[in-house]
């Protein structure tokens, strides 16, 4: 078959009117396709600004609620919970994860209560933001993370969410088998409906420090976590983290963080057939507003068009912090 030629193919006539563009568009972004992070704090009437994330803040349980009323206002589909837990709950086992009237589960019952099927609960399964040395499992006196001790503990804190009502569980420690483990216990224990979205593809990456600081972890971490998290010169092993996760259980998959990762996510996407998201993590948030602090670009068109390519390259949906913002821009 020949291909046509100029002038015969005019590329530039279907971009030449707004409605031709919409109509022939390939890819689309909508506020269902959102996650909205949240950050979780002690007290009543809260919020306190992040200063490494401009316009982002931790909200108190009653302020966690108002915020969840308001994505589903904005016909967002589900918000995600990550608390900061105050320091003197902080232990070197992280007990403070298996509390069931920990932070998270005390935001996760309002949000429940107030709004129950009408907005997804999802919530992490992680021990950085109850221990005390700021990693993701427990560590023995060498510094190491411990693999199998940490997935027992993680199957405990994946249950106490559960039992609060999370829709979503999604482990995000990057330990080997805890996927497994996870939803042995959920079928085990009568969750037969709560989805697991693993965190597969979770790189040891510089772009999470400001999320660091808005779960207080920052400070406290000792060391790094490129033993558990990957190596971002890898995608092949990617592929095989993905592939595990599906293996053990896992409903949806996640890349992260977002923007350097593109061509990971687009491998996952065409190799599994499972829905794939994408975190805009702490850091690609925090560099958008200072672009947009700085007039070195529009900050809406920043925002919409850096979360079009995760959809561009297959993700069913993004976590970003920008949801709110996203979402009143594309309603109108």
């Amino acid at each position: 078959m020949t291909e046509a030629r100029f002038p015969a193919l005019r590329l530039r006539r279907t971009r030449s009117t707004s409605w031709s563009r919409a109509m022939v568009a390939e890819n689309h972004i909508a506020p269902a396709h959102l996650i909205w992070p949240l950050f979780i704090t002690e007290g009543t009437g809260v919020e306190e600004p992040i200063a490494t994330l401009p316009g982002v803040s931790r909200w108190s349980v009653d302020g966690i609620v108002k915020q969840a009323r308001e994505a589903r206002k904005l016909g967002i589909s589900c918000v995600a919970l990550f608390p900061n837990t105050p320091r003197n709950l902080r232990t070197d086992d992280g007990r403070e994860a298996l509390n069931a009237d920990n932070l998270m589960c005390r935001a996760t019952r309002a949000i429940k209560d107030a709004l129950g099927d009408e907005l997804g609960v999802l919530t992490d399964v992680a021990l950085d933001p109850y221990t005390a040395h700021g990693h993701d499992g427990l560590v023995n006196d060498k510094g190491y993370v411990l693999n199998d001790e940490t997935s027992a503990v993680l199957v405990e804190q994946a249950l106490n969410q559960a039992n609060a009502g999370a829709d979503i569980i999604a482990p995000s420690d990057m330990m080997d088998g805890r996927i497994g483990d996870i939803r042995g216990a959920l079928e085990g224990s009568g969750h037969i409906n709560v989805q697991i979205m693993a965190y597969s593809a979770k790189y040891a990456s510089a772009f999470y420090g400001p999320f660091r600081d808005a779960v207080g972890s920052g400070g406290l971490l000792k060391g790094d976590k490129k033993t558990y998290q990957m190596d971002h010169a890898n995608s092949e092993e990617a592929l095989r983290e993905v592939a595990l996760d599906i293996a053990e259980g896992a409903d949806s998959v996640m890349v992260k963080p977002g923007l350097p990762y593109l061509d990971i996510i687009r491998r996952v996407k065409d190799r599994f057939e499972v829905p794939v998201f994408a975190y805009q993590v702490s850091g690609e948030y925090a560099m958008i507003e200072a672009a947009a602090a700085a007039g070195a670009g529009d900050r809406d068109a920043l925002v919409l068009e850096t979360l079009l390519a995760f959809r561009r390259a297959g993700c069913s949906g993004v976590l970003t912090y920008h949801a709110a913002h996203a979402a009143r821009l594309l309603n109108g």
